[in-house]
């Protein structure tokens, strides 16, 4: 494999910690083919997963079909380039005990700006747990920032900028 760089990458060879989603799901890679956009993970499901029934809560297995099919995507990546999540449909096929579940993600098509994504959670003999397709949108670095530009707005200030506006007639207004 040819070397790369990228969040996922460094990530992958031990420059980078972990996201903490991925660390809090126990995502670890089983193989990836970036050529061919495909991508096998596994993860812990722990107790701390587990809805009322003793079975993992289907929110963490969006969570982990969001991590296998993204991190499909995003292994084909170039330098400078993210690709969020902008749709993920989730069927779940059957309940989900702990332990250790199988993440299989594939492109299905890519364009310049678009991805489309399918895959699959299976338990450790195989049987499938729940599908998932999704669409992401591909961002250049001078398109996509994470985090905030310029500090986090000043909700206050908005409020209260917006409070005359929001009143009606003959409402009183605090100053």
């Amino acid at each position: 494999m040819q070397q790369r760089t990228g969040p996922f990458w460094d990530f992958l060879a031990g420059r980078v910690p972990p996201p903490p989603a991925a660390r809090t799901l126990g995502w670890e890679l089983e193989s990836v083919e970036p050529e061919a956009g495909t991508i096998a993970v596994r993860f812990t499901a722990g107790p701390e997963f587990l809805n009322p029934w003793g079975k993992v809560q289907g929110g963490f297995l969006a969570a982990m079909l969001d991590d296998t099919l993204g991190a499909a995507l995003v292994a084909t990546l170039g330098p400078g380039e993210s690709a969020p999540t902008l749709e993920l449909k989730v069927n779940y096929l059957r309940p989900a005990g702990p332990g250790v579940l199988h993440g299989r993600g594939r492109v299905v098509h890519r364009t310049g700006s678009t991805g489309f994504l399918a895959g699959e959670l299976v338990d450790d003999e195989g049987r499938e747990l729940a599908t998932a397709t999704a669409t992401a949108r591909i961002f250049r670095s001078r398109q996509f920032r994470c985090g905030p530009r310029r500090g986090p707005p000043n909700l206050e200030a908005m409020i209260t900028g917006m409070a005359p506006s929001l009143a009606r007639k003959g409402d009183p207004v605090d100053d």
